[in-house]
């Protein structure tokens, strides 16, 4: 067998083979959906409903217009946490052999009854993440009730669901529906932050918690299996990346200056404030991205227990 045939042969048989049939197939699913939602949209019964729901639903009074300073600042760490969180979470799934492993230090003022566990770098990485994660998503809950902000993205009204279906329609016929996520998000991207924020953050959470080395009772694990969350775990990880890849897209699809400067800068505008930001985080995380080696890894580490091959 020649050197390239020798590529090849293992490239078949890597997890990346797989992106030569998904991404075609991803392509030729979204065109057939473009053009289904535009036959749809076409039809007059489809555009008397669109007409009656628009794709937005009207806020209670009260709610809250444009962002806080806070948001930005938890948006942004948010990002670059869940970033971390996916790359390590990722690894701790794939890597059969870790060569370095973590054990915490049971003494002074962390010292428990239970004795350290050991376990991989990778995890070490992956609960780290997570419990900055968790600490910021806390902090998050804590002033989107004290705010108001809550106001922006919990349903209050059943016309959201009609407006939703709506909004999903203009999305997929690639008509956008009218942005104006400084006063009032449409009724899809509620929904969707709805999702994200109140279900799949809580059920990432409590499926974590139940894999984790901290879980210790064997009463409430009975009740609640392993194999459970590790059933739910991973598909909410895979809505976590969806999630992201379609934000993004989105963001500069639908107006990429504005929406950075309401997501960055905390301004409705199109100036480049926000986008100059936006730019800074990007190189913050790619810089972070390749520093995030076992060697770097292994000091951070030490910090707080020992580390050995």
């Amino acid at each position: 067998m020649t050197a390239n045939g020798g590529r090849l042969s293992a490239f078949a048989q890597s997890r990346w083979f797989k992106l030569v049939w998904i991404v075609p197939a991803v392509l030729v699913a979204l065109f057939l959906l473009v053009l289904a939602a535009r036959g749809i949209r076409a039809l007059p019964a489809v555009q008397s409903f669109m007409t009656d729901f628009p794709g937005a639903t009207t806020l209670p009074a009260g709610a809250p217009v444009g962002f806080p300073a806070w948001l930005a600042w938890q948006h942004g760490l948010n990002g670059f946490f869940i970033l971390f969180i996916i790359r390590s979470g990722w690894q701790v799934r794939t890597v059969k052999r870790p060569t370095m492993f973590w054990k915490r230090n049971n003494t002074g003022v962390i010292r428990t009854k239970n004795p350290p566990t050991k376990i991989s770098l990778s995890l070490w990485l992956h609960l780290s993440f997570d419990t900055l994660w968790v600490l910021n998503g806390v902090l998050f809950y804590v002033l989107i009730f004290s705010t108001g902000q809550w106001l922006r993205i919990v349903p209050v009204s059943w016309s959201v669901f009609p407006n939703a279906v709506s909004a999903a329609i203009q999305y997929g016929s690639f008509d956008w529906p009218v942005e104006s996520g400084w006063v009032n998000y449409n009724a899809l991207q509620m929904l969707t932050y709805f999702v994200v924020v109140f279900i799949a953050a809580p059920l990432a959470l409590l499926t974590g918690l139940r894999m984790s080395p901290v879980w210790k009772s064997k009463r409430l694990s009975a009740i609640y299996p392993i194999g459970v969350a590790r059933a739910v775990h991973y598909p909410v990880m895979l809505f976590f990346v969806a999630f992201i890849i379609v934000h993004v897209i989105l963001v500069f699809a639908t107006g990429i200056l504005r929406n950075l400067n309401h997501m960055y800068a905390v301004r409705n505008d199109e100036s480049w404030l926000g986008f100059g930001i936006f730019a800074g985080t990007v190189v913050l995380m790619i810089v972070a991205w390749f520093a995030a080696q076992p060697v770097v890894l292994r000091s951070i580490a030490s910090l707080t227990g020992s580390v050995t091959r």
